[in-house]
């Protein structure tokens, strides 16, 4: 008779599944911090400028309204959210803090604080005052314009400075200086956002002395954005007609040269109203300023054509050639939502339904462009991919 077969081993324990672990593209949830970089706060101008374009557009109503408010609340609580983990990264991680600030092109995003303060402040007046009350509104709006004007101010002096400091010392050692890049445009945008946020504050502010000075600084911004702002844009554009096109996953700056545009012909149209605020709205100084602020305002919607078109190529070619998603990404809404915010203020100033529909046209490609960018972003900060040194 044969033998029974032997009785089969015990099955081993199942091994229950490991925890899933908060953020687990990183070694340990402390290195959150150490990569805490400025171009972060693109997030939050991209953010901020959907509440602050929304708001300026000719068609209004409750999904509109809705659409701001949620985006600024949005943008608040990113700027708050970026502050802190900012200033942890320069508390604990100083050296690598400093070394992001001497970067040649990282050095340039410190434009976005300063941008990301004014966008933040604008629509606490312009969407926040639902929440908040007016006298609130306009205290936040007047603390965060000051702190981004400031900040705003001193980068676009500094980061300059640095960098024709840099090229000297490379001529001087035999090196190749680096070449114009969009990122230079960073530093020098934030006067101007100062200029147009600034100007819908010349109205908030007292009459009398006080309310002239503040025109006039905002005129004085003006002028400093707009000038360093296209010598900057004529040199990255004639880098890329000569240099070739950028490096792939530098492609989406390209968009940033669009901030100076959109953002001038915001501030030129808002001028003529703060001018009106000023000296009143019947006289010849405002009407001057408002016929110049809508020329001027007219003229940058075809260089902004030019370069949208010229920006949307140099993405689709680097989408060819596999563009990846980072945060330089977020170049899509900001400098999107200034030209919105001009060409709506164009409308509202000569009643033209040709430019209140471009305005609309315009609003719909930011809206889809920071839904997926901001759907990204979040995916990638969740897991911590994001949270690391670019590679």
């Amino acid at each position: 008779m044969p033998a029974a077969p032997p009785a089969p081993a015990p099955a081993p324990p199942a091994t229950p599944p490991a925890p899933r672990r908060l953020l687990p593209a990183l070694e340990h949830p402390g290195q959150a911090l150490e990569h805490v970089t400025p171009n972060w706060f693109a997030s939050v101008m991209g953010t901020g400028v959907v509440a602050v374009a929304a708001s300026s557009l000719p068609l209004q109503g409750v999904v509109l309204d809705a659409v701001a408010l949620v985006a600024w609340l949005l943008a608040a609580t990113l700027l708050v959210v970026l502050a802190v983990a900012f200033a942890l990264h320069w508390r604990r991680h100083r050296a690598l803090a400093a070394g992001y600030a001497r970067h040649p092109v990282m050095a340039g995003f410190y434009g976005a604080p300063a941008m990301a303060l004014l966008t933040t402040g604008a629509g606490a007046h312009l969407v926040g005052e639902r929440l908040l009350g007016e006298a609130a509104g306009v205290a936040v709006f007047a603390v965060l314009w000051v702190l981004g004007t400031t900040l705003g101010v001193a980068t676009a002096v500094w980061v300059p400075f640095r960098t024709a400091t840099r090229a000297g010392d490379a001529a001087a050692a035999g090196e190749r200086a680096g070449e114009p890049l969009p990122a230079w445009m960073m530093p020098v945008v934030p006067p101007m956002v100062s200029a147009s946020t600034g100007a819908l504050l010349v109205p908030e502010v007292p009459a009398g002395q006080l309310r002239l000075a503040l025109l006039l600084a905002c005129a004085a911004l003006f002028g400093l954005g707009l000038l360093a702002g296209l010598m900057t844009a004529t040199l990255v554009h004639g880098r890329l007609l000569t240099g070739g096109p950028l490096p792939v996953q530098a492609a989406p700056t390209t968009w940033i040269t669009l901030g100076v545009v959109g953002q001038s012909a915001t501030a030129a149209v808002l001028l003529g109203g703060a001018t009106a605020a000023v000296a009143g709205a019947g006289s010849d100084a405002a009407r001057v300023v408002h016929v110049l602020g809508v020329a001027y305002a007219a003229a940058m919607v075809g260089f902004g054509g030019l370069l949208l078109f010229l920006a949307a190529a140099m993405t689709a070619h680097a989408a060819r050639r596999g563009l990846r998603f980072s945060l330089t990404w977020w170049s899509f809404t900001f400098p999107v939502g200034t030209c919105v915010t001009g060409t709506s203020g164009l409308a509202a100033a000569t009643g033209s339904t040709a430019a209140a529909a471009l305005a609309v046209g315009l609003f719909s490609l930011l809206l889809l462009a920071c839904a997926l960018v901001a759907g990204r972003t979040a995916r990638g900060a969740a897991s911590g991919a994001l949270l690391l040194p670019a590679g």
